[in-house]
């Protein structure tokens, strides 16, 4: 029987409107921001002084087109909202990042990233088109080719400097009921990124297809790969929402078994390992800590808390322990550099566990070359490691807070790769630009922001704004 299109009982046209009327009041001169309640930024910034947008309206997913393999969402709609509604057609999305809370239009203006982008790339690569609230108040369809091209290519990487997206067509793919994991032990770096390689040009693992890939290095002498499979038949799967934790099953399991929906969030219950920071994962508070509270979002908010009140740098203090800097970081680089720079980032800055996630822009199924994407110039054909790090680290006498995660941005560059803009960042004016597509920035920002109402990327991703 062919699936038919399922359409969701949503206004949208009225949330758009809702959305423009408070664009529309906000004080010329005043800064814009989205009136939402979670956010998966980890940088803080200056305290709104007007109402944010109105996009209460814009969270839903307005269908799915199972035959076509595409759903229409809109902007504010969270991914979790988005599986839940794909899952049951047999489908999801061409890259989930791995927390519940990411919106479409966040992965996309903000970047995304997860354990199929070593053959699917970045989320901004399965968009089709995307509706867009541009900073003159209008909204225009931006597609790949056309008369909005130009905002179209400019606009993953942007973080709202040129608009918010209002709503998304991407494109799904087919996933089985069931996802079955490798866990591949690594004791030499340079053994793990030829791995990488081999799956990522095979897509295959020791005769075994392959995917979805990501890994975890716990120290140089000992990293992970897992390698999952989609498939409808599998063994009992396990369950890491309740006591087990789901990184420390990489060195307990060479094999094991999740549903697609628990593989899709298995990193979301602890927040990959940073729950532990909370207390968390002690056996006896995890027991009664509430399962409904042991989700991504829930934790950004105790972080949340502590840029506010700062109780645990006044407890440091009164301890009599040194300042700490918040190292909080998602960089890409190119496999060929991965393996120098983990032995240089584990004796440098010394946080473990890291993430790893194999990255490679998403090629065309016809002839071509993949394209690139001037807001974040990554290589087109060129294999990258997203390196993921989230903690903090003594500020050493005599240095300024700051100082380690400028050391990373340095080393990043002379790696050939690249940062996320989520969190910190230190770079001056010229160097930012250099890296992050500044003149086409400006141009883009001038067509449709002409009176640069909204808060410029500079200004967002470094000054705090």
């Amino acid at each position: 029987m062919r699936a038919e299109r399922v359409d969701h009982p949503i206004d949208h046209d009225q949330a758009v409107d809702t959305l423009r009327r408070s664009y529309a009041a906000v004080p010329t001169g005043e800064p814009v921001r989205l009136a939402k309640r979670t956010s998966n930024l980890f940088r803080p910034r200056s305290a709104p002084r007007t109402p944010g947008l109105d996009v209460s309206g814009l969270n839903g997913v307005l269908s799915v087109d199972p035959t076509g393999r595409t759903a229409d969402v809109q902007g504010m709609c969270t991914y979790e909202d988005l599986v839940d509604a794909t899952l049951p057609h047999g489908l999801m999305p061409l890259v989930v990042p791995q927390l519940r809370t990411i919106t479409l239009g966040g992965a996309v203006t903000g970047l995304g990233i997860e354990s199929t982008s070593f053959r699917n790339g970045l989320p901004h690569e399965s968009v089709r088109e995307l509706d867009v609230l541009t900073g003159s108040g209008e909204i225009v369809t931006a597609r790949p080719d056309g008369e909005h091209a130009d905002l179209f290519a400019a606009f993953p990487n942007s973080l709202g400097s040129l608009g918010y997206a209002t709503r998304l067509r991407i494109e799904l793919q087919p996933v089985g009921r069931y996802v079955a994991l490798r866990n591949v032990r690594f004791t030499q770096l340079e053994a793990l990124t030829d791995a990488i390689a081999e799956v990522t040009a095979t897509r295959s693992w020791a005769g075994e297809p392959v995917d979805a890939m990501d890994g975890v290095m716990f120290s140089p002498g000992e990293a992970y790969l897992v390698l999952a499979t989609f498939t409808d038949a599998a063994g009992p799967p396990s369950d890491y929402t309740g006591q087990a934790i789901y990184y420390r099953s990489l060195r307990q399991r060479t094999r094991d078994v999740l549903t697609a929906h628990d593989y899709l969030w298995r990193w979301d219950t602890d927040w990959f390992w940073c729950s532990a920071a909370f207390g968390a994962q002690h056996p006896v508070m995890r027991r009664f800590w509430p399962a409904r509270y042991r989700r991504s979002d829930f934790y950004h908010r105790l972080v949340r808390l502590e840029h506010r009140h700062q109780v645990a740098a006044r407890i440091d203090r009164l301890r009599g322990q040194p300042a700490r800097e918040r190292v909080v970081q998602d960089v890409e680089i190119p496999l060929d550099e991965t393996a120098d720079f983990l032995r240089w980032f584990a004796s440098a800055v010394g946080m473990n566990p890291v993430w790893l996630c194999p990255l490679r822009l998403r090629e065309p199924a016809g002839p071509g070359s993949a394209r690139s994407w001037p807001l974040y110039p990554l290589r087109p054909g060129q294999d990258y490691v997203n390196i993921g790090f989230w903690g903090s680290v003594p500020i050493a006498p005599g240095a300024a807070d700051g100082d380690v995660n400028r050391t990373i941005e340095r080393r990043v560059s002379e790696s050939g790769g690249h940062k996320s803009l989520y969190s910190d960042a230190y770079y001056d004016r010229d160097a930012f630009d250099r890296l992050y597509g500044g003149d086409t920035w400006r141009a883009v920002k001038d067509r449709y922001d002409p009176d640069h109402r909204l808060t410029g990327l500079y200004e967002k991703a470094v000054a705090r704004a």
